[in-house]
């Protein structure tokens, strides 16, 4: 077990087939025959030591998967010795079983330290939100940025004053690994692996995104079948998880149900409410303008069309254009909403985002949304919906953005 904390550069000092000896005085000191390192990242048992530094035998799966199939002598790498009972946790938890190998796309200097770009798989990139960590050649980071196929890490100039990441390069091959510890809890909740899986949808942006860019990335998850957090800092201080009601899997309904917490409500164009005959509720309304209409079922099925699935079928239908007035049953579990026809002009709250990002989706102006809840009954803030957005790898785009996007 390691934590990226790299304790010495060590000097490849000879390479001889499938053995390699370091030159590392310090962690050789640390460390006994037998014992385990982190090279480059990269777990190996050493199989001699002495004063000035250690051996060690590398496989031909460990040369072909990592980047120790490319060390000659005089490369320079991060060495970190196995931990112990009771040492400290100063980076994050690691085994030093890689993950696999990214290849460096972009190096930017910054007024503090460097900016790395680095181009990893969908196996690594599915593993990554913003703000989690990952150990680069061993070294313990935080992810900074995610694109499509990459993410970035910014390095500080103790980071590079103190390992070899200071050397790296465009094209360059590093090994990669995430974190242990958010290994074990998504392997631990494997009941709600599915919902991951529908939240995230096919696109790795998490985070807050913010003008057109971010917009255009918020369509995308959309598009895809994800979700995206609508952020309102100004009418009800909230954020919404919305999805796209054609698109709504059980599984992200009991995501909504059981992470997002709050009230889970369909917003729909009015013209499609009123052709389907779904009248508005009487009385005038919540604080905020929103608009309740009757709520519905499906009217084919025989459950009481509460569980995730029925409820998920109803929208779905809501969303399809056959749909008829007799396919649904009144009143029921599936709670539409009136969004202004005038849209985000007319009022910009999270009906009508929700609306205009399904339609600008090229999808059915039906959507899904639920507040986001704190376990302890208090509407989540900014901070506490960052947060939750990030340990789900949910964008986040503020209502403003997409009133002047959309």
């Amino acid at each position: 077990m390691f934590t990226g904390r790299i304790r010495q550069v060590g000097v490849v000092s000879e390479v001889d087939g499938t053995g390699v000896r370091v030159y590392a005085p310090k962690v050789a000191g640390l460390t006994d025959a037998g014992g385990s390192i982190a090279v480059a990242g990269v777990c190996v048992t050493a199989s001699s030591v002495d004063a000035e530094g250690f051996s060690a035998t590398l496989s031909s799966e460990t040369r072909r998967r990592s980047t120790l199939g490319d060390l000659v002598a005089g490369s320079k790498v991060n060495l970190e010795p196995a931990l112990e009972v009771g040492s400290a946790l100063d980076g994050h938890l690691v085994q030093g079983h890689i993950d696999g190998t990214g290849k460096v796309a972009r190096v930017d200097a910054e007024e503090i330290g460097r900016r790395i770009w680095i181009r990893a798989s969908d196996r690594v990139m599915a593993q990554l939100v913003a703000k989690c960590s990952i150990a680069v050649e061993g070294v313990s980071l935080t992810v900074a940025e995610i694109g499509r196929d990459r993410f970035s890490v910014a390095l500080i100039p103790t980071t590079l004053a103190e390992t070899t990441l200071a050397d790296l390069e465009v094209g360059q091959r590093v090994n990669l690994e995430t974190d242990l510890v958010a290994k074990l809890a998504r392997h631990k909740g494997a009941a709600t692996g599915a919902a991951l899986a529908a939240v995230i949808g096919s696109l790795p942006w998490a985070g807050p995104l913010s003008g057109r860019l971010g917009v255009e990335k918020a369509l995308a998850q959309i598009a895809a079948g994800g979700g995206v957090v609508v952020w309102d800092p100004a009418r009800e201080t909230e954020g919404d998880v919305v999805f796209a009601g054609a698109r709504l899997r059980p599984e992200a309904m009991t995501f909504l149900l059981t992470q997002a917490c709050g009230h889970t409500t369909v917003p729909c164009d009015l013209p499609r409410l009123e052709r389907l005959e779904i009248p508005p509720l009487p009385g005038a309304g919540d604080r905020h303008g929103t608009a309740p209409h009757l709520p519905v079922d499906l009217a084919v099925g025989t459950g009481t069309g509460v569980s995730a699935s029925e409820r998920s079928a109803t929208i779905r239908r809501l969303a399809h254009p056959d749909a008829v007035p007799g396919d649904f049953l009144r009143p029921g579990h599936v709670f539409p909403l009136g969004a202004r026809s005038g849209g985000l002009p007319e009022r910009a709250g999270h009906t009508e985002a929700s609306v205009a990002l399904c339609e600008a989706a090229g999808l059915p102006t039906v959507a899904v949304i639920c507040e986001v809840m704190d376990a302890d009954g208090v509407m989540a803030g900014s901070a506490a919906l960052e947060r939750f957005a990030l340990s789900w790898g949910l964008p986040i785009v503020d209502i403003a953005d997409l009133t002047a996007w959309l």
